[in-house]
């Protein structure tokens, strides 16, 4: 059985709602907010918390305009998201592996 630390998972991306985000996100970058937030089934607040959870560790840009009068937020997967991401999926397959 090879070795496994689960602590290396990383504790920003491992949240059940910032998971499915960064797994949108991975496919579909950039995605509405409103896109968003229907394909996590989130409430406004709740996807802001955890969206600036994952800014903040420089996974996501925000970018907010208006399109007429309306505002519009897309969120972006950044290259630093990416590679995070990628890195999260891989210490997955090494705790599956370690478990063979």
């Amino acid at each position: 059985m090879s070795s496994f630390d689960h602590t290396q998972l990383d504790d920003v991306i491992h949240g059940r709602l910032r998971l499915g985000v960064m797994a949108y996100l991975s496919t579909v970058s950039p995605a509405p907010f409103l896109e968003l937030k229907a394909k996590v089934n989130a409430t406004d607040g709740n996807l802001s918390t955890h969206l600036s959870k994952l800014e903040e560790a420089g996974y996501v840009r925000i970018e907010k305009t208006f399109l007429g009068k309306k505002p519009h937020t897309l969120v972006h997967l950044t290259k630093a998201g990416r590679t995070a991401w990628i890195d999260y999926l891989n210490r997955l397959q090494a705790l599956l592996s370690a478990s063979d």
